[in-house]
C-alpha cells in the first residue's frame, strides 16, 4: 500500500465525514444565531433557552437528510471494501 493510496483514502475520509456533518452544523449554528439575536433583542439571558430549538433542527435535518447521508456513507464504504484488492496489490 503506497502512501499515495494512504493520502488519497484519509482525503476521501475527511471530505465525507465534512459533507456529513455540515447540514446539523450549519442548521445549528443559524439557529444559534437567529436565538442569539432574539435574545439580546429582549434582553433573556437564559443559556437553555437555545437548546430546545437547536435540537428540534437537528432532529428536523436529521430526518430530513438522513437517507442522503445513509446513502453518502454506505456508498463511501462499499467502495472502500470493493477497492481493497487493489489497494493491497
Amino acid at each position: 500500500m503506497s502512501p499515495e493510496t494512504v493520502v488519497s483514502v484519509g482525503q476521501q475520509a475527511l471530505i465525507i465525514t465534512a459533507l456529513l456533518a455540515a447540514p446539523m452544523l450549519l442548521s445549528a449554528l443559524a439557529v444559534g444565531l437567529v436565538v442569539g439575536m432574539f435574545q439580546a433583542a429582549t434582553q433573556i439571558n437564559e443559556m437553555t433557552l437555545s437548546f430546545i430549538p437547536k435540537l428540534l433542527v437537528l432532529a428536523a435535518s436529521i430526518y430530513l437528510g438522513g437517507s442522503w447521508m445513509l446513502r453518502l456513507i454506505v456508498g463511501y464504504t462499499t467502495n472502500l471494501l470493493h477497492n481493497i484488492p487493489n489497494m493491497i496489490g
